[in-house]
């Protein structure tokens, strides 16, 4: 006989504490000096239950980022709007709590783990970017290359974020977009 998982219950309760308890600790030690112990005492459960779970903290780190994403705003076709729209969620992503440590602990781990980390990021956002163009592309406009969008959008944004530069807000993620649209 074939058994299914309940929608809920004890193991829905499990993760969910243990998602609130990691994003808790990430924001108020930063996620290098999170550990498995302190996780399961936060979210009052035994620590057997989340090496059995998770394994490792890389692991536990990836899932609740993951889990956080709200998930890009979906492309219209109008190129413009649409990176406008790409950047603030970008900036908005990297600046909820524990999105920057999220990000760090992600690319931060054992140098296997770090490149895998890294490799599945890009994929992440070339994928939704590449999504992005296409609708444009689609709606009859010249695109630049997803490699612009990486470069003069993209990354700007993560480096600003990652080293708390003064006036990294929603007009600048816009104004970043802007220009490259402009040349677009």
């Amino acid at each position: 006989m074939a058994t299914t998982r309940r929608p809920g219950g004890r193991s829905a309760r499990v993760q969910a504490a243990v998602h609130r308890a990691v994003t808790d600790l990430v924001c108020e030690r930063g996620a290098d000096q999170v550990t498995i112990p302190a996780v399961a005492e936060r979210a009052e459960v035994n620590p057997t239950t989340v090496y059995r779970r998770w394994g490792s903290i890389p692991a536990l780190l990836a899932e609740v980022a993951a889990a956080e994403e709200s998930g890009p705003p979906a492309p219209t076709g109008d190129l413009g709007a649409d990176l406008a729209a790409y950047a603030e969620w970008t900036l908005a992503d990297l600046s909820r709590p524990g999105g920057i440590a999220f990000f760090r602990a992600e690319v931060a781990a054992d140098v296997d783990e770090r490149r895998a980390g890294l490799r599945e990021c890009l994929k992440r956002s070339s994928t939704t970017i590449e999504a992005l163009l296409d609708r444009a592309r689609g709606a009859g406009h010249e695109v630049p290359a997803l490699t612009d969008v990486i470069d003069r959008v993209v990354a700007p944004l993560y480096f600003r974020v990652v080293f708390s530069i003064p006036g990294t807000d929603a007009a600048y993620a816009r104004g970043l977009a802007s220009a490259l649209h402009r040349e677009a």
